[in-house]
């Protein structure tokens, strides 16, 4: 059997496991569910579901698959074997496959975006026609998907030391460099101090059951657990790597970077007099049009389309990573075609949830449109029931000694993590699961 590869260090590791975790979740998505649910009460409640649900799961991927130390389905075949706990593996996959058909077309709006501002063709007063008319050109869509896609196989072709943790050692300290710069630039502008206000002094009145349940649910989504990516990659960590501080570290970097997003954005919209219920536009039609009354603001535009360009790319690789290795099974000399070919197989799924906004716009789905459905199935079923089942899976059938083995923490933390990924976890994700359907 082929020797898996490593990561070569912790850091490593680190960083592109928080790179897997850090995408649109916290830089699209974070901001807009906080501008739209009261800011620093979802703010706090995000915090502490983190750091209380989404890191006791994250850690039990890394369980699961350094215990395992192959891809999610023949880990779990190895851990409970004659059983059908792989079938958490072929979830996982199949939920990886078509999140990157639809967020390559996300990826795709990005590149079309940092082109015309590095050409200077934001300036524009109408930043949401702009957006409409992106959106619904099927030329541009797919070629710009389809660069996007280009860009994530050519980096997971080259493996795990090659690839992977070499485009994360200088992609994420670069995305938190942009975002320093950014959040330093929106700060000083004059009425700025509003949006640190709303960001960080909480308004009780907005402590309600919905805001809990969006928090959680955002906390578990922006940390990337139940698509198995974060049990890949635990898979080619050393034994030598404690498991605990690895998965505090990505939290901890996941919540850093959602809270740089909120002060890059919340200043600038308040200081530009913007509402900060704008929803999902927030980035593509509002952003584009404060860069565009500051000064340097092209600049800052070109910087900030960059630093979302990196946070996507490296949450594609993961998701990308999920599939390939599943079908190489630990032959690195078949890595090359299988990411071409899977990567051009999500390509063309992906291609009618590019064109919802445009050609197929009039095409129903339960949902929605293409693009609808695609997010509906992963985010609301796909990524709550892998999850579920990976909490499970490392609280009940996983033997203690496997676990103590793997987390070797204070006994204490170990019987409190086994406490939560038992019963706190999967009720957790329960209430998530169902609560979705209501809101």
């Amino acid at each position: 059997m082929k020797q898996r590869e490593q990561w070569t260090s912790k850091i490593g590791f680190v960083l592109a496991a928080a790179g897997s975790a850090i995408g649109l979740g916290a830089i699209w998505k974070f901001p807009y569910m906080a501008g739209t649910n009261g800011g620093s009460v979802f703010v706090l409640l995000f915090i502490v579901c983190t750091l209380a649900i989404g890191l006791p799961i994250l850690l039990a991927e890394f369980v699961v698959g350094r215990r395992g130390q192959h891809d999610a389905v023949t880990s779990l075949k190895r851990l409970a074997p004659g059983k059908q706990w792989h079938l958490i593996g072929w979830l996982g996959l199949g939920t990886s496959f078509i999140i990157l058909s639809f967020y390559s077309v996300v990826g795709g709006w990005i590149l079309s975006y940092l082109a015309r501002a590095i050409v200077s063709r934001l300036d524009t007063t109408d930043y949401g026609g702009l957006f409409n008319s992106i959106i619904a050109n099927p030329v541009e869509v797919l070629l710009a998907q389809a660069v996007f896609m280009i860009l994530t196989i050519w980096i997971v072709q080259s493996g795990i030391k090659g690839g992977i943790e070499r485009a994360s050692r200088w992609m994420m300290p670069l995305l938190f460099i942009f975002f320093i710069v950014l959040a330093i630039r929106s700060v000083t502008l004059d009425g700025a101090m509003e949006g640190i206000r709303f960001l960080f002094v909480p308004d009780w009145s907005y402590l309600t059951g919905k805001t809990f349940l969006l928090a959680l649910g955002q906390a578990f989504f922006s940390l990337s657990v139940g698509v198995t990516a974060m049990l890949t990659y635990a898979s080619y960590l050393s034994k030598e790597e404690k498991l605990g501080q690895s998965a505090f570290n990505v939290s901890i970097l996941n919540i850093f970077i959602s809270l740089l997003a909120g002060i890059v954005i919340f200043p600038a919209v308040f200081a530009l007099g913007q509402s900060p219920a704008e929803g999902p536009g927030l980035i593509f039609v509002i952003l584009p049009a404060i860069f565009n009354e500051i000064p340097f603001g092209g600049f800052f535009m070109i910087l900030f389309f960059i630093l979302l360009l990196f946070a996507t790319l490296t949450s594609s690789i993961a998701m990308l990573e999920i599939v390939v290795s599943t079908g190489i099974q630990n032959r690195n000399d078949r890595r090359k075609k299988a990411a071409w070919v899977f990567g051009l197989l999500i390509f063309i799924v992906g291609i009618p949830s590019a064109l919802s906004f445009g050609v197929l716009s009039d095409v129903e789905m339960p949902g929605g449109s293409f693009f609808d459905f695609a997010d509906m199935l992963t985010s609301r079923i796909g990524m709550p029931i892998g999850a579920l089942l990976i909490s499970i899976f490392a609280g009940f059938v996983l033997t203690t000694a496997d676990t103590n083995d793997e987390l070797r923490m204070h006994p204490f933390l170990n019987r409190a993590w086994k406490f939560i990924v038992r019963f706190i976890a999967p009720l957790a994700i329960i209430i998530i699961f169902i609560a979705s359907f209501f809101t």
